[in-house]
């Protein structure tokens, strides 16, 4: 079968390949909802185009808005703040700083990144993203990676509805996720340009954009060899050796990746994308975006998957298990002034 191939600016020849991808399955909200569709009992990812748009989230849900949250005393929110990529095998240290003039300047970025038609830009161009048919496998544009700034201020995994439950009536998670599960949820904000390094969950993911863009690069769990699983410690999933900024500098790993075989999603704002457990994921934001992973495990999930991660988080809190090779500790370093691109 013909790859379709990128020619990257200033690439050449010798330009990086990489894995092969095709698109991932997309359904449109009226048709899944029409059809109705169980995310559940799904092992492939899943793209529903407008799934959320009709949610309050999507007009509540402005960085101008979440900037005004306070506590109940008043004070200002502070939450941890990732410096660099997030979800990678080598840890990067958090900082924790109070979020409203964070995101007010990422308010400001994401209406310059949106005039700038950043949005049309990434590892696969909008452009060349609709000229492909479902059939189509093709190869993405690495040369992409070289543009992003590295150590971007990002919030990652801020379990917002914990902390504010009242937000929690935003998201009409049911309507598109159905069913008795156990579930939690995380917020994700922050600039353009930011990546998630490769990893997988061990919970099935409903991914929500708010607003912005972000590509996701999606593999099958049958794609771990060529994966490079990290042995470091994370309570919900696994992470990757592999740097996607940094292919060029771990040249065996990069070709060993480039076997792969995967599947790329564009998700929109309004957009739902549901990442099936244990599928190997990296993500990057095309401008500055709102996200809400909901995570989900079924009664029988959580004993095949809950129970022995339980068991190894209680190791591990022991000291027994992963102590000094984790993603939990030692990550917190006081605020060094970074802010978000303008």
């Amino acid at each position: 079968m013909r790859v379709a191939e990128f020619s990257p600016a200033g690439g050449g020849a010798t330009a990086y390949a990489g894995p092969s991808f095709r698109r991932v399955e997309q359904m449109d909200w009226e048709a899944f909802s029409q059809r109705g569709e169980r995310l559940g009992n799904r092992s492939r990812p899943l793209l529903v185009k407008g799934a959320i748009r009709h949610w309050p989230a999507t007009e509540r849900w402005t960085f101008e808005r979440l900037a005004m949250l306070r506590r109940r005393d008043g004070s200002e929110v502070l939450t941890n703040v990732q410096i660099g990529i997030a979800e990678q095998g080598q840890s990067r240290k958090d900082v924790i700083r109070p979020i409203a003039p964070y995101l007010l300047a990422l308010a400001k970025a994401q209406r310059n990144a949106l005039a700038a038609g950043d949005d049309q830009r990434g590892l696969l161009p909008e452009q060349r993203h609709a000229q492909l048919s479902w059939a189509d496998r093709f190869r993405l544009d690495w040369s992409y990676m070289k543009t992003l700034p590295r150590d971007q201020p990002y919030i990652s995994l801020w379990h917002i509805l914990k902390e504010f439950p009242h937000l929690r009536q935003d998201f009409r998670v049911a309507e598109l996720w159905p069913g008795l599960r156990w579930d939690w949820a995380y917020t994700f904000l922050g600039p353009g340009k930011a990546v998630t390094g490769l990893h997988y969950d061990y919970p099935n993911n409903l991914f929500c954009q708010v607003s912005g863009v972000k590509e996701f690069l999606l593999f099958p769990p049958d794609q771990i060899g060529y994966m490079a699983p990290s042995a470091k410690y994370d309570w919900g999933g696994k992470m990757s050796h592999i740097d996607i900024t940094r292919l060029d500098e771990q040249p065996e790993r990069a070709q060993t990746f480039a076997r792969a075989s995967g599947l790329y999603a564009r998700v929109e704002s309004g957009d739902a994308l549901f990442v099936p457990r244990r599928t190997w994921h990296a993500v990057v934001s095309s401008v500055p975006s709102v996200s809400l992973a909901v995570f989900g495990l079924t009664p029988w999930e959580v004993l095949i998957d809950g129970a022995p991660s339980g068991a190894l988080a209680l190791l591990h809190a022991m000291r027994l298990y992963g102590r000094g090779n984790c993603t939990c500790h030692g990550k917190t370093i006081p605020d060094t002034g970074h802010t978000a691109s303008s």
